[in-house]
């Protein structure tokens, strides 16, 4: 389909007895951010890799812009920009010196560096050694060099993990203005609820490599305030509504026996 970046069909990956992703359907749409929520282990970074074309599928397949994606098969890396699981960079090499190593291997212009680097506000760490950064430096340095060939596709595996609340703000406003202002399309992976209630446009939850369920953001706001009415008392309900307390609900969702799947 022209307006899907992403689609995935009966997508699955089994590790021996273990299914890390069973049998997902994901159509993501271009220049939205879909947000890809579950706990711990439950496959999102699995899924991410196999649509990267970095882990072989057991089944099912997967289609980025347009391409079947098949491990070692013809890459469309040139349009993708990616963050998967650990920020990583060359820790002996200044923060300039890794996102010019990136700019030679994307083929971008020299200009870009400096770019990338002032969208991150990055300018105070450049000439500093990756390997001396933060964490949350080292976050930002990953989210520069998957920015800095301006892909048409950000696929970002938990991307707030080390920022402080100023910073998660600032990337979140930056996410934001990529999809309405360039058409980026964004798929993140969280086990945050608030941290994409605040952000994506479609929300999925996946719970034991299953896609359980599947919303806009109003949508699963307005089934954690029906929660919320339902099992708080009035004052713990008037603070749900307060910080859209979107946790309680989904784990009230996931814990529903009739969830069953792979581990």
């Amino acid at each position: 389909m022209p307006d899907t970046a992403v689609s995935t069909r009966a997508l699955t990956k089994r590790y021996g007895d273990v299914t890390a992703v069973d049998s997902l359907d994901l159509d993501v749409r271009r220049g939205e951010i879909y947000g890809f929520l579950g706990r711990n282990g439950a496959g999102k970074t699995t899924a991410i890799r196999m649509l990267l074309g970095l882990v072989r599928p057991s089944g099912g397949e997967v289609t980025v812009l347009g391409r079947r994606i098949l491990p070692g098969g013809p890459s469309v890396f040139s349009h993708i920009g990616f963050l998967v699981e650990t920020a990583t960079a060359y820790p002996n090499l200044t923060v300039r010196e890794n996102l010019d190593i990136q700019r030679r291997l994307t083929g971008s212009p020299a200009r870009t560096v400096a770019d990338s680097i002032g969208l991150l506000r990055l300018d105070p760490y450049a000439d500093r050694r990756a390997g001396t950064l933060s964490l949350g430096n080292k976050q930002r340095l990953a989210l520069a060099r998957a920015l800095l060939h301006s892909p048409e596709l950000l696929v970002l595996d938990e991307p707030a993990n080390g920022l402080d609340p100023a910073g998660i703000v600032e990337i979140r406003g930056l996410l934001r203005s990529l999809a309405d202002e360039r058409g980026v399309t964004v798929f993140m992976s969280s086990h945050i609820l608030a941290e994409v209630a605040h952000l994506a446009d479609r929300i999925g939850i996946v719970h034991h490599g299953r896609l359980v369920e599947e919303s806009s953001r109003d949508e699963l706001a307005a089934k954690a305030r029906a929660f919320a009415a339902g099992a708080y008392t009035p004052e713990e309900r008037e603070q749900a509504l307060l910080t859209l307390d979107l946790e309680r609900y989904f784990l009230a969702r996931t814990s529903d026996d009739s969830i069953d799947g792979g581990a």
